[in-house]
């Protein structure tokens, strides 16, 4: 769905964000519930289980594409097998060379296949120098170990970070280093995506959140950690929370992005929000009204902090924009290591 304003762009804000007036928590924001598509890859053969290391064994792979690869992993981190799509450049099989990875999360009721399936990942990076790895992140998994589970483990966090991450540089021509990640993602994925880059300070060195809320506390953050909390529970944690009832408060200062701002420097930082949501559908505006206040506070601290960063407030509410995609993989490709 394309976007009828002329995006804003602001290196570094230094004035604080107005405040809005945020829907009560019944509302809530609906990261968790944004539109999603589940499926696999039709023709993804069964293979032998194989012992790869770093906690993952193979349960199916396809490497029939020349570009997109498929895997699903058993772990004793998540207690089902999530999968995994590897988007490889047009070049990849014959040049012999290394390259950049993006990393990019999918939003809540989403999986591995969304952005292939519905935001033509494969057009938007044909011949162009990088990797994007796609990974399962539950359907509401908030990208996190949570407190606790009553449907067995779903530690994401773990799986992402301490599992896949080396798998992928184990597997492929990547570089392993700072400077040759990035990580992006939609809606709960954006919030992920910020999360992880905090955490993880030498991992990434571009973070990109598309409509990802961007705080975990304080008026607009609050709602965004009751509804990880409410919505975890209700479809990823069998009754189990992200952040515990109540509250793990090391764990939320540990996840808060903007309790965290000085992680962000010296990285690039894209951050897209919806300044009108859809007036008839609540879902959206309780989405996109929480997000774009949590992301203008967290523009404040950044600037505040004199760290740049770059941002649009387009029209329309909580969608991924096409347009603002392909803006940021040029932009991710722009601040990686090259090929």
């Amino acid at each position: 769905m394309p976007s009828h304003a002329r995006p804003q762009e602001v290196t570094v804000t230094a004035h604080n964000p107005t405040r809005r007036s945020i829907l009560r928590y019944a509302g809530g924001l609906t990261a968790a519930a944004s539109l999603g598509a589940g499926g696999v890859l039709a023709a993804a053969p069964t293979a032998a289980a194989v012992g790869d290391g770093f906690g993952l064994s193979i349960r199916e792979r396809n490497e029939s594409d020349h570009r997109m690869w498929y895997y699903r992993f058993q772990t004793a981190a998540i207690g089902w097998n999530p999968a995994v799509n590897v988007l490889l450049p047009d070049g990849y099989h014959t040049s012999g060379r290394r390259y950049p990875v993006l990393y990019l999360l999918h939003g809540g009721q989403q999986d591995f296949i969304t952005f292939d399936a519905h935001h033509n990942i494969r057009g938007l990076t044909a011949w162009k120098d990088l990797i994007v790895v796609m990974p399962d992140g539950g359907r509401a998994g908030w990208y996190s170990n949570p407190v606790s589970t009553g449907v067995g483990p779903r530690d994401w966090e773990h799986f992402h970070i301490a599992q896949l991450l080396p798998w992928i540089d184990a597997n492929f021509r990547t570089y392993a280093e700072y400077d040759g990640r990035a990580v992006s993602g939609f809606s709960m994925g954006g919030f992920g995506a910020l999360k992880y880059t905090a955490k993880y300070y030498g991992h990434f060195a571009s973070v990109s959140a598309h409509s990802g809320p961007a705080d975990l506390r304080g008026p607009h953050g609050d709602i965004v950690t009751h509804w990880a909390n409410a919505s975890s529970a209700a479809v990823e944690l069998g009754g189990g929370t992200v952040y515990g009832v109540p509250w793990d408060q090391a764990r939320v200062s540990a996840d808060n992005p903007i309790e965290r701002i000085e992680s962000y420097r010296h990285k690039r930082i894209f951050l897209v929000a919806g300044t009108s949501p859809d007036p008839v559908n609540w879902w959206d505006q309780a989405n996109e009204r929480t997000v774009l206040a949590t992301q203008r506070d967290f523009r404040y601290h950044l600037g505040r902090v004199g760290i740049p960063h770059e941002w649009y407030e387009l029209d329309g509410g909580h969608f991924v924009r096409g347009d603002m995609l392909e803006r940021d993989i040029n932009g991710v490709i722009a601040r990686l290591r090259k090929a």
